[in-house]
């Protein structure tokens, strides 16, 4: 089958930041080394690309819509108040500046999309299903084919846990459904080829007439380059089983959850707890802490930078990870990637990305469920750890084998071939 000449749009893409950007850059690279494909980026990432060696003009391109993008973003951080919050909300102003960059994508390829230069147009980022894409039709009426994804996001929060939901100043996210009315969405489905979903609740938002070119691939995966660490801790009868948290220390991430399932085991002396990130609930984790008498079995470690973070997590025999609201469960991955096995909320991206065999999860239900049900769950393997260490092997062989950014570009070549008509058969995809 021949290579396609693909562009891929990436809006947000850059390898020094993290969570969105960092999976806009990982995908967009990984697609480029396996056709050669040209990237269309905002201007922000244009010196992290160079930094990284990419050619601009002939890898890619940096759009400069700043002109809209500055005065939205800092209106979002005006009414979100502040980084970190008000996710919804920041997703909702960041489509608004969107619409500009895309029309600039267009005044500059646009000529080219219709002269037949490429074959598909890939728009990478956003990953918000809530984002319309007004270029699709012209990119269907010009004979290219319209990719769109890994699309995540909108899983609902779950019951009882309003309180943090308001915490989080989540607001928008009680009418978050009213995109799907958006001007241009309908427009933009039918003229896409493929749609490739990053969860399994973000492809059910789909109506049902694009359910048939709809695939799912999970949004997060692994550069092994980038997790090239193991896991080096020994499981032994005479020290605690040692485990770790990794993420903003925020209520729906859970880690006050963490510490009063983990509470009556620390007092035991057979766990010790590494608590790796910063946030507004760290004063109050740390308090917590000392009230339940156990401030000698956590160590909180603030926020540390990517490599920092591994060495002490390759130290630990679980991920403790009792988030209720993760659309990628990139953390997951990564823990995974290391042989680290996970103990997480049944729930979202985490929920989907663990198989038998990989790591354990717990019902998503209450609050105090939850704690309950990972109280139980963490004493069961502390008290018999023996099985941890085959177990965090399957799960880093898993990750190896099915969640690198490199597989992930051949399932999504997989999906061209489809869209292109080279293949008949529907890939699997993942």
């Amino acid at each position: 089958m021949t290579t396609p000449n693909v562009l891929i749009i990436a809006e947000a893409a850059n390898p020094e930041w993290v969570s969105v950007p960092l999976v806009g850059w990982s995908l967009a690279t990984a697609l480029q080394r396996k056709t050669g494909g040209h990237i269309v980026t905002q201007v922000r990432n244009r010196d992290a690309f160079l930094r990284a060696g990419m050619r601009e003009g002939e890898d890619f391109t940096a759009i400069d819509s700043e002109a809209v993008a500055k005065p939205f973003h800092d209106l979002s951080n005006l009414i979100r108040g502040g980084e970190g919050k008000g996710w919804t909300t920041n997703t909702a102003i960041a489509t608004l500046s969107y619409f500009y960059f895309e029309h600039l994508v267009w005044k500059q390829f646009g000529d080219a999309i219709k002269s037949g230069t490429y074959d598909i147009i890939h728009r990478v980022t956003p990953l918000s299903p809530t984002s319309v894409s007004f270029i699709a039709p012209k990119i269907a009426k010009a004979g290219a084919k319209f990719i769109m994804g890994p699309i995540n996001g909108g899983i609902p929060w779950p019951k009882g846990f309003d309180a943090e939901r308001r915490r989080e100043k989540e607001w928008l996210s009680y009418v978050r459904n009213a995109y799907k009315a958006m001007p241009g969405r309908a427009g933009m489905l039918k003229a896409a080829s493929a749609i490739i979903a990053g969860s399994h609740h973000t492809r059910s938002e789909y109506p049902q007439n694009a359910q048939d070119k709809c695939f799912y691939i999970p949004e997060n995966a692994i550069d092994p380059e980038r997790f090239s660490l193991h896991r080096t801790g020994e499981i032994t009868g005479d020290s605690p089983v040692r485990a770790c948290f990794i993420g903003r220390m925020v209520p729906y991430k859970g880690p006050d959850m963490l510490i009063e399932a983990a509470a009556p085991i620390l007092r035991h002396g057979i766990l010790h707890l590494d608590m790796i990130g910063d946030g507004p609930l760290m004063p109050e984790l740390k308090a917590m802490a000392e009230r339940e008498g156990v401030t000698d079995a956590i160590t909180f470690h603030g926020w540390q930078d990517h490599k920092k973070v591994q060495e002490i997590a390759v130290k630990s025999s679980l991920l403790t990870f009792p988030s209720v609201r993760e659309f990628g469960g990139g953390v997951v991955l990564e823990a995974m990637a290391l042989g680290v096995v996970p103990l997480i909320v049944d729930y979202g991206g985490p929920g989907e990305l663990l198989v038998e065999g990989t790591g354990f999860k717990v019902p998503l239900g209450t609050r105090e469920e939850i704690i309950a049900q990972f109280g139980a769950t963490l004493s069961a393997l502390v008290s018999d750890p023996g099985a941890l260490p085959a177990i965090g092997d399957a799960a880093r062989t898993r990750v190896m084998d099915k969640l690198t950014w490199d597989k992930k570009a051949d399932q999504v070549l997989d999906i061209y071939d489809w869209a292109l008509g080279e293949r008949t058969d529907k890939p699997a995809a993942f």
